[in-house]
């Protein structure tokens, strides 16, 4: 059974509010604690955008 075009919608914010959250957490990190645990923090970070990114193409998301 395919997704309705509003579950796509949501699908969509959900993981654009992940990635974004995982990006300021990364951001975060590399101010308060140090630089090299902001870019350890950032690889799911990175994960997460790419995947919301990839999700937004798939499914014909505009920008």
């Amino acid at each position: 059974m395919s997704k309705t075009r509003s579950d796509v919608v949501a699908e969509g914010q959900r993981k654009g509010i992940y990635a974004g959250a995982a990006t300021v957490g990364a951001v975060a990190a590399g101010i308060v604690i140090a630089p090299i645990a902001g870019a350890v923090v950032a690889v799911p970070a990175l994960f997460l955008g790419y995947k919301w990114w990839k999700h937004r193409a798939e499914n014909g998301i505009k920008f």
